[in-house]
């Protein structure tokens, strides 16, 4: 089994809260995270995919390809935005590093699927240099 990388990087705003909890309760549980007036991020995102290189080009996955659709399905809808009111697959949802890598999964998966035989391996998606969650699907 190979696995290939690819390496996109966008910038969000977001504010971790839940509209179910007193404000005292979102300044506890999230910190400045649940600033009214949003923060920002630098994400980094890693698309990790697995598969046997195709024969004839020795690839397991058309790297060109692989970044239009994570550039087009992904980086373009979520770079420069807000994730809480912007982003149209995070609506209703918190606004989290790892509700978000679920959700680029949920997109990515498909896509990749009707490109290639490879298959998504795993989620990386840094939300600093030093927080990062992983997400290998369900």
């Amino acid at each position: 089994m190979i696995y290939v990388s690819r390496k996109e990087h966008f910038n969000a705003a977001h504010k971790l809260y839940n509209p179910n909890w007193s404000e005292e309760k979102n300044k506890e549980v999230f910190g400045p995270c649940a600033n009214s007036n949003w923060h920002g991020h630098n994400f980094d995102l890693t698309v990790t995919v697995k598969g046997t290189p195709d024969p004839e080009t020795g690839f397991v996955i058309d790297l060109k390809r692989l970044s239009k659709i994570i550039r087009s399905e992904v980086v373009e809808k979520l770079d420069h935005k807000n994730l809480n009111l912007d982003v149209d697959f995070m609506l209703g949802k918190m606004a989290s590093t790892e509700i978000l890598a679920m959700e680029i999964w949920r997109i990515l998966d498909k896509e990749i699927k009707s490109i290639s035989q490879a298959r998504l391996h795993c989620i990386t998606l840094y939300e600093t240099p030093r927080n990062f969650v992983e997400y290998y699907g369900e």
